[in-house]
């Protein structure tokens, strides 16, 4: 299906609502009914009507039917944050006594309900290296049932290969269950490699513009249509009009922001490059990441967000650095019209801190929608903050 027909068309039958060139927002909390037949039906199959927005919802559809399309999946499921997106997935998926593989250092919600809320229930996760195959095959159990995964997860960018992990699961009768956020559909889809679950964190590049928190789920229609009559409504997780149709504003510029971006860190990256004081620059698509190979393999971009490891610093030169800078501003996630940045070490205790460790001296930069000169002027301004 093509790109331009499911940002622009799809899902948008402007006769139903005065040939309004943007669909309008429902914002309507219920449905109303004529027949009391036509309200047992809503009842008996809410996933093919409208009763409650809570669960179904027209604008929400609109979107929904775009994001499905992107990810080559049947259907999706919209969700008021990336977290709910993880939470429903895996927990459509296991039970008591269960066991997961997860990546890892997952994302920190998937990573917390995989350590403290299902173990509750009896519910074990291995954590393994993902960027080796064989460690999933070690690491399965007679009782696995799910395989979690983040390709490429969001600080070091570690993959997995999606289409071995997807044939290996298939063997054994598991689920798998991709975070696709970093790559976004337009630049990699897990369910077209054999992913039975691909999910991201809509607040990101499908939003674009740092103003909403959402989260998609994408599978089979058996799958997705599963979830919604159980983890998705019970939870009641699902987006609100509002914010899907700020989703939906979002979406019609998502290819040209991407290939703006994409175009902006390679300048930057080329930048960083050349400081002394960065002992590293870790990007998928750049020849020194070591699974540049397999990057390009399953993947058809790698969007703005990069790490790169500063050398022969103290905790203070990393504060100062980060402080120092003008127009890239400090702050969790990334994929919105301005540049962030992060340093590793604003997420331990000072006394943690280990110079010795690069981990410790990473910092996480994604590149918005500004000028590359504009970025690397006030980059260099950090650099020149601890310059000795």
């Amino acid at each position: 299906m093509d790109i331009s027909y499911i940002i622009n068309e799809l899902g948008e039958e402007r006769e139903n609502y005065f040939n309004a060139v943007a669909p309008p927002i429902m914002q309507t909390s219920n449905f109303v009914f004529k027949k009391v037949d036509e309200m047992r039906h809503a009842f008996e199959d809410e996933y093919s009507t409208y009763l409650y927005s809570r669960g179904k919802n027209p604008t929400v559809d609109i979107l929904a039917k775009k994001l499905a399309a992107l990810d080559s999946a049947e259907d999706c499921l919209v969700f008021n944050s990336g977290a709910a997106a993880i939470f429903a997935a895996v927990l459509a998926n296991v039970k008591a006594g269960d066991h997961i593989i997860s990546v890892k250092n997952p994302y920190t919600w998937a990573k917390k309900m995989f350590t403290e809320i299902l173990p509750r229930f009896s519910v074990e996760t291995s954590f393994i290296d993902g960027t080796d195959i064989k460690n999933f095959a070690a690491a399965k159990k007679s009782n696995t049932t799910l395989i979690y995964v983040e390709s490429p997860n969001s600080w070091d960018y570690a993959l997995q290969d999606l289409k071995a992990v997807a044939a290996f699961a298939k063997q054994h009768n598991i689920i798998t269950v991709c975070d696709n956020s970093y790559c976004t559909p337009i630049y990699q889809r897990p369910v077209e490699l054999g992913i039975d679950l691909s999910l991201q964190s809509a607040t990101k590049y499908i939003s674009g513009h740092s103003d909403t928190i959402a989260g998609v789920l994408s599978g089979s229609a058996e799958m997705i249509a599963r979830i919604f009559k159980s983890e998705y409504n019970n939870i009641g997780s699902g987006i609100q009009p509002f914010n899907a149709w700020l989703l939906l504003r979002g979406l019609r510029t998502l290819p040209l922001r991407l290939e703006r971006i994409t175009a902006t860190t390679q300048k930057v990256i080329l930048f960083l490059k050349e400081q002394t004081r960065v002992e590293e620059v870790i990007f998928p698509f750049d020849t020194s990441f070591p699974q540049n190979k397999l990057a390009k393999k399953q993947m058809n971009g790698a969007c703005g967000l990069l790490t790169f490891i500063l050398k022969d610093v103290t905790l203070l030169d990393i504060e100062t650095f980060c402080e120092s800078l003008q127009h890239i501003v400090m702050a969790v996630s990334w994929g919105g019209h301005e540049s962030l940045i992060i340093p590793r070490c604003a997420g331990m205790p000072i006394k943690e801190f280990d110079p010795q460790n690069k981990e410790h001296r990473m910092l996480r930069l994604y590149v918005g929608l500004e000028e590359a000169d504009y970025l690397t002027t006030d980059l260099q301004g950090g650099f020149d903050s601890i310059a000795k």
